[in-house]
């Protein structure tokens, strides 16, 4: 007998109350509206500093593989002034710790669920799963959904960090709860970096800021709430950069770097300056774009990077630079969210070295090189919402995959096979930023127009825009095994518009090959 997510939480099988039946969901948001902080009570743009995540440092290093821990635990922490706000971070940080790494030396992460036993508010039991967003890593420490680390115990991931220089970011996965964690905070910067993004005369060090974007909803007591909207997505009134209301950066007369990354539940930016420049984008998810793209603005879809230059030389000192956020469409907007930051332009250049952007980045990364031929396959993926509830990938939602007992598939690509996976989102009130896990990918077209210039460089997630259909190519590789694919509006993912595919035959079992372990089996890396 097949038993759906309802029926399973029903029975208190699924030890989570993520999923709530409609009376508790109105309940809740009825709550939620009640108990947020009024407009009036929400702080100042532009008064906190900008802060800048910290590097986590390894617990040791051997010839090939660098070592790291991280314990996944819920703190309170000043978001708002002079409030308390209750939220889970890795090493107890919102954002977590970057971790930088040079390209081809391994890593293994381990990940301890110190988190409570039930989530605060929601009273779910908060699972976890460990996805590095952007990494080839093996099915097993892919932080695919059902691989769940309870509270109690730990999981050690592997990555081979064979990427090329990149911006890449770690992030809960649970199944079902994925929004609920990440809105929480399990989020964080993974740099990769090689000898060709240190050759290029780009900002570095530390004109080279990330930046990571998400909104909040607050109650009165300074707890996040959260409400789903009916399970379309959530929307809230205070944007957050690096974990600070609307903030201030100090900046010189120079370039800066900026690694902008999307870590919204369900809002996507259309960015622009206050002064009308231009941007430059010099990088997409999966590193550096084959050559620089000035635009006046541009959208930015949950999950995706794109790496920003921005001259402040252009300015006098003293002048005021804010980051605007222009809205697109289908985000449900306050007055508060137009503005995202500001950079206060302090002084002169102190360094004269790493100042420039070259006409020449990156053309030889191989996913830009891909183009289809006759024989090339091509899957047609559609993404839409049935009945006003349940989000599905071809008619099929995540439970159809767990009641084959996993061997449901959308796609079988060989080792190396090269295929087109056409993305079609035919609805005009939604829009669907579709991750395709392990590979990157270069997008042909959007509705049969070439791609928007600030997306020409490798991909691993694509803003699939209202009444777009969006076509990708990629090579399936280097791992075989079973691979998840959805929706990055992590409410559409939980509810339920995620489905796996399977590159060649034979791969390490995801939830199986290597298991979580309790906190009694825990040793030294």
């Amino acid at each position: 007998m097949e038993l759906r997510r309802r029926e399973l939480l029903k029975l208190g099988l699924f030890g989570s109350a993520a999923m709530l039946l409609p009376t508790e969901r109105m309940a809740r948001t009825k709550l939620a509206l009640a108990d947020r902080i009024p407009t009036s009570q929400l702080p100042a743009p532009f008064a906190v500093p900008l802060p800048v995540p910290q590097v986590l440092t390894p617990v040791r290093s051997d010839a090939t593989t660098d070592f790291y821990e991280l314990t996944q635990r819920q703190v309170s922490a000043e978001i708002l002034p002079g409030r308390q706000t209750r939220v889970w971070g890795y090493n107890g940080l919102v954002p977590g710790p970057t971790i930088e790494v040079d390209a081809n030396r391994a890593t293994v992460v381990r990940q301890i669920n110190a988190l409570p036993a039930r989530h605060p508010i929601l009273g779910y039991k908060p699972y976890t799963s460990t996805h590095l967003h952007g990494s080839p890593s093996l099915p097993q420490y892919d932080g695919y959904a059902n691989d769940i680390t309870n509270p109690g115990e730990f999981k050690d991931y592997h990555y081979p960090n064979t990427h090329e220089a990149s911006t890449l970011w770690y992030h809960d996965h649970g199944v079902h709860i994925t929004a609920e964690n990440a809105y929480m905070g399990l989020a964080a910067f993974y740099l990769i970096h090689d000898q060709r993004e240190r050759e290029l005369p780009i900002p570095k060090g530390r004109y080279d800021v990330p930046l990571m974007v998400k909104d909040a909803i607050f109650a009165n007591n300074g707890d996040l709430l959260f409400d789903d909207n009916s399970e379309s997505g959530l929307h809230g009134d205070v944007i957050l950069v690096n974990g600070k209301p609307w903030p201030v950066m100090r900046v010189e007369r120079r370039k800066y770097r900026f690694r902008i990354l999307n870590a919204s539940v369900s809002r996507s930016y259309e960015w622009a300056l206050d002064t009308g420049e231009p941007l430059t984008v010099i990088a997409t998810d999966g590193g550096l774009m084959p050559a620089p793209q000035q635009v006046a603005s541009f959208r930015h879809g949950m999950a995706e990077r794109y790496s920003v230059v921005i001259d402040f030389a252009k300015y006098a000192i003293g002048q005021r630079v804010v980051l605007r956020n222009l809205g697109p469409p289908n985000n449900v907007n306050f007055d508060t969210t137009d503005v995202v930051m500001a950079f206060d332009v302090v002084g002169e250049s102190t360094e004269p070295t790493d100042n420039e952007v070259p006409d020449v980045l990156n053309p030889d990364n191989p996913v830009m090189a891909l183009q289809p031929t006759p024989q090339t396959t091509t899957r047609v993926l559609e993404f839409e919402r049935s009945g006003g509830s349940g989000w599905r990938v071809n008619g099929q939602i995540w439970d159809d995959v767990v009641n084959s007992g996993f061997k449901l598939v959308l796609g079988n690509p060989g080792l190396g096979d090269v295929e087109v996976w056409e993305l079609r989102n035919r609805s005009g009130g939604w829009f669907h930023p579709i991750h395709i896990h392990l590979v990157d990918f270069k997008i042909l077209d959007r509705n049969g127009r070439p791609p928007f210039a600030y997306e020409i460089g490798p991909k691993d997630t694509a803003y699939v825009g209202e009444n777009e259909t969006v076509r990708v190519i990629a090579r399936y590789g280097p791992q075989i095994g079973r691979y998840m694919m959805h929706c990055h509006n992590l409410v559409h993912e939980d509810h339920d518009m995620m489905l796996q595919f399977e590159v060649g035959t034979g791969g390490p079992d995801p939830i199986t090959t290597d298991p979580p372990k309790p906190l009694s089996a825990l040793r030294p890396l």
